[in-house]
């Protein structure tokens, strides 16, 4: 779809192996809420892929010699590596928004939402009719338990695409889980489906469903 775009994915180096993309998904599962990770576009199921180690091999292995995955303070120093690398180029370029956008996806893929939150400001500061990234802001704003600075972002990324599937997507879900405003969450999910008629099935499924339980748990 037109409104929904692609992660931006890190210049490639040898630390950064594909085959480790589903790592960072699982991190992410930590996070128990989709907000921010489900609709972020055509690619949301595939994040950039965080470096495991500077030879690209697992940093652990168990007893029986299978590969194990990396504890999440692991993969906060392995961002870390590669946020400093970027910050280099950034010191030299630093109205650069794409630099910005790839340390604030590392900082959100390992759960440093405020770090993250922070690099997207830079990013929109230089763009800001940039919806995927303002986003992006808003939840790490709200996993930073602040779900009124979230939505504000989110009206904001209303005011620049009114129809966009993530912003609406996510006004629902945190309207829902951090307001405990159903009506609201709802009137988000139903305008989210009046306006995306061609929305991808298993994606208009969720938020039918969604829809559904939310308005089974009372009269809406």
């Amino acid at each position: 779809m037109a409104n929904e775009s692609a992660v931006v994915t890190p210049p490639a180096s040898p630390g950064w192996q594909v085959q480790h993309v589903y790592v960072m998904a699982a991190v992410c599962l930590v996070v128990g809420l989709a907000v921010g990770y489900f609709f972020r576009g055509s690619e949301s199921a595939q994040p950039s892929p965080l470096a495991i180690s500077s030879s690209g091999r697992w940093p652990t292995m168990n007893g029986a010699g299978v590969q194990t995955m990396p504890s999440l303070d692991q993969m906060k120093q392995m961002a870390a590596k590669e946020a400093a690398s970027l910050q280099a180029k950034l010191q030299s370029d630093p109205n650069n928004a794409s630099l910005l956008i790839q340390i604030g996806d590392l900082y959100k893929q390992t759960h440093q939402f405020k770090e993250a939150a922070g690099y997207y400001e830079r990013s929109l500061a230089i763009d800001p009719k940039n919806v995927a990234i303002r986003t992006d802001m808003a939840s790490c704003l709200y996993y930073g338990g602040d779900a009124d600075a979230a939505l504000a972002q989110l009206q904001q990324s209303l005011h620049y695409d009114p129809n966009d599937v993530n912003t609406l997507f996510n006004v629902g879900m945190i309207k829902l889980k951090a307001k405990k405003d159903k009506t609201g969450a709802l009137t988000a999910w139903r305008e989210l489906l009046r306006q995306n008629p061609k929305l991808d099935s298993k994606k208009k499924a969720t938020v039918e469903k969604m829809i559904a339980e939310a308005t089974q748990s009372g009269n809406s």
